[in-house]
């Protein structure tokens, strides 16, 4: 893994996102889909969707939004959800994924289209920036909720949990795995006491490149728009 910290990222975004619960309870909602996609929306059956529903719990997210998102992904309920992934470039040349689940692909792909459109991006073909991403576990246990935590232990950890890296930095150790394996890697090291500030399979950026300006500006309402959508689980880019 490259030296770059997605921890930094999402903690110069969290106070923004913060302030929007619909942000909160969308995050939440794709992190159920995607563990119950994983391993059953039974979260008695399913550790990892057993922690989220404890997180979403948390977070006073409602019941029904909780539902719907285990609903999506067992296909209760009659609906019919396909999963689609959709790429594009936003200003600069950055390059945005969007992984959505829907009941109705013309509406999706023609609210996403427009998305772009409205931020000076474009909606490209299958394949177009797919390949600058790569499909990682992640999980970060946050340095100030274990002061006493070196980085000989987490990593001894971490490895023999199953994860491919570990990166430390002053604010956290950012734990990586293969997509397989982070079921596996979270459990071992949840039931070994740690807890996590953060716990997700992600698209991680190979070359994350820096912008500013009107074209940050730009990119951040296209990902805030996108993520807006009902149909939309997540939004990837490759920016700083």
């Amino acid at each position: 893994m490259s030296g770059h910290s997605k921890w930094h990222n999402i903690q110069g975004r969290k106070n923004a996102q913060d302030a929007k619960r619909g942000k909160i309870f969308q995050k939440l909602a794709h992190d159920l889909y995607v563990a119950a996609k994983a391993g059953g929306a039974d979260p008695e059956m399913n550790s990892s969707l057993r922690l989220v529903v404890e997180k979403a719990k948390a977070a006073n997210m409602p019941k029904d939004n909780i539902q719907r998102a285990l609903d999506k992904a067992s296909g209760a309920g009659g609906a019919k959800f396909e999963e689609v992934t959709y790429e594009g470039y936003g200003t600069a040349g950055v390059a945005v994924l969007v992984e959505a689940s829907t009941d109705n692909i013309n509406r999706t792909v023609s609210t996403v289209r427009n998305s772009f459109k409205h931020f000076g991006g474009s909606l490209g073909t299958s394949g177009s920036v797919a390949f600058q991403f790569d499909r990682k576990g992640y999980l970060v246990i946050d340095r100030e909720e274990f002061p006493d935590l070196d980085e000989d232990t987490i990593l001894e950890a971490a490895l023999e949990a199953g994860a491919e890296d570990v990166q430390t930095s002053d604010e956290a150790f950012e734990i990586y795995t293969e997509p397989a394996d982070f079921q596996t890697v979270e459990a071992a090291l949840t039931d070994a006491g740690y807890t996590f500030a953060d716990s997700e399979v992600t698209m991680i950026p190979q070359n994350p490149m820096a912008i500013d300006g009107e074209d940050r500006e730009k990119l951040d309402k296209l990902v805030d728009e996108l993520e807006e959508n009902e149909d939309v689980l997540a939004v990837y880019t490759t920016a700083e």
